[in-house]
């Protein structure tokens, strides 16, 4: 009768963890044709959208170079031997990105971008473990984009030193 009992709350058990596993496979941005809840990106105020200055009258100008009369605040420090701006923004539509395939992005899908070169963190991004998300543990979630913690233009965060550890808890005397 006891291992009657064991072998039915192990099989109950197997049962709700692999229904858990189930609901989150359905919830992560990893399935296909999961739609990803996403606050809008963190744009700079008067930024965007960028169509507003790079239309028609302004032709694109893919020569790699440094930008001395607009956009001169941005300091590229993200690969700046190898990447330049229209690596990641699309040169004919300013409106949104574009992935190494040529591949249209719209800005609130910019972890797609970002997962091209980051493949590890865009992984741990998708599974909760990088990256802030909210929502039910077993229902809609909302992801951050990359950019609402890193500037995509210098993505390292500068060193900080660590805080103090936490105090373990006391009883009273």
């Amino acid at each position: 009768m006891r291992s009657a009992v064991v072998a039915f709350v192990l099989a109950f058990l197997l049962a709700l963890t692999l229904a858990g596993v189930h609901a989150f496979a359905q919830q992560t941005p990893a399935t296909p044709g999961t739609r990803v809840e996403v606050p809008p990106p963190p744009f700079s105020d008067g930024i965007f959208p960028c169509s507003t200055c790079h239309n028609k009258t302004m032709p694109p100008n893919r020569t790699r170079r440094v930008l001395t009369d607009f956009h001169t605040d941005i300091d590229l420090r993200h690969d700046t031997e190898h990447r330049w701006c229209l690596d990641c923004h699309d040169a004919d539509n300013r409106d949104q990105l574009h992935l190494a395939s040529g591949e249209a992005v719209k800005f609130e899908e910019s972890y797609k971008l970002c997962g091209q070169c980051h493949g590890e963190k865009y992984r741990d991004w998708r599974a909760g473990v990088h990256g802030r998300r909210v929502g039910q543990w077993n229902g809609q979630k909302q992801y951050l984009l990359c950019v609402h913690c890193h500037s995509p233009h210098q993505p390292h965060f500068k060193p900080m030193a660590p805080l103090a550890g936490p105090r373990p808890p006391q009883r009273p005397k």
